[in-house]
């Protein structure tokens, strides 16, 4: 069973109603936005997987669609086996998505907030956990500390801490480390890479293309709405003949082609390079 199984997954964002009403009586026909075009993809349980784009390629359209914050336009998706849509409850179970906002309650301390998330998963005795987590993310002595008294940083651990407080086998880190001291990003690596290693899978979105490259083993890249190239992060960067990630990764925006071979077959994605037709 694959962890995440995404098939065919498009989706269009069209105008609201109102709004098409409107350009429809001045005689304009409405157009909606592609912000993913026919997307395949499979992560087995256990990855470290990397999902890299430029803004707007449509990353955070996945993980939404993937966590059942927008329905696809077409396809399927599935989180371990679970059918994103028809078995929604499952499905958001075994998922703990780190979002890229900074979305909180006020109202309550960090600790309060862990509870009640836990309580969102029917978790009541849920303390122990709750206090590795805030330990293992620096939160400890911060516990009792209101939301509203946190940085931006200390803010962002316990957006990591609730998407974990629940145990979920897939997580998925959406820019987790965007705008953060760098005690935070070691300490979050260094909990997030010892869960990985106990089997949970990881899909972890980011433009620090070197976080992305010594965590990774495999990657996708996204460029308006599709795929261009899925493989092992070391495969990339062979086969793109690049120093490093980084410039495999401005290489194959540009469309250039690959130093040792195309990969014309796209319905072995999961194990090739995928080259934009264009």
């Amino acid at each position: 069973m694959s962890a995440v199984c995404i098939e065919h997954l498009s989706k269009i964002y069209t105008p609201r109603e109102g709004l098409l009403q409107r350009l429809r009586n001045r005689g304009r026909e409405p157009r909606g936005f592609q912000a993913l075009d026919d997307v395949s993809l499979t992560i087995q349980p256990g990855e470290f997987f990397g999902l890299l784009g430029p803004n707007g390629a449509g990353k955070t359209t996945m993980i939404s669609v993937l966590a059942g914050l927008s329905s696809a336009t077409s396809g399927r998706v599935s989180v371990c086996g679970y059918d994103v849509s028809e078995q929604y409850a499952q499905a958001r179970r075994s998922l703990g998505v780190v979002p890229q906002e900074l979305v909180f309650d006020p109202f309550f301390t960090v600790r309060e907030t862990l509870r009640i998330q836990s309580g969102y998963f029917g978790l009541r005795r849920n303390d122990d956990w709750i206090d590795e987590i805030l330990a293992n993310l620096g939160l400890a002595d911060k516990a009792d500390a209101n939301m509203r008294a946190l940085s931006g940083g200390m803010k962002r651990r316990v957006l990591v801490a609730q998407a974990l407080v629940h145990r979920p086998p897939v997580i998925v880190l959406d820019e987790p480390t965007a705008g953060v001291d760098v005690d935070l990003r070691r300490s979050l690596w260094e909990f997030i890479s010892a869960l990985n290693k106990k089997g949970h899978t990881i899909l972890l979105t980011t433009h620090y293309l070197e976080e992305a490259e010594a965590l990774c083993g495999r990657i996708a890249m996204l460029k308006a709405g599709r795929i261009v190239a899925l493989d092992t992060t070391a495969a990339l960067v062979s086969r793109m003949g690049g120093a490093d990630l980084e410039e495999a990764f401005v290489r194959i925006m540009r469309g250039d082609p690959m130093a040792e071979r195309d990969a014309a077959d796209p319905a072995s994605a999961n194990d090739q390079v995928l080259t934009e037709q264009t």
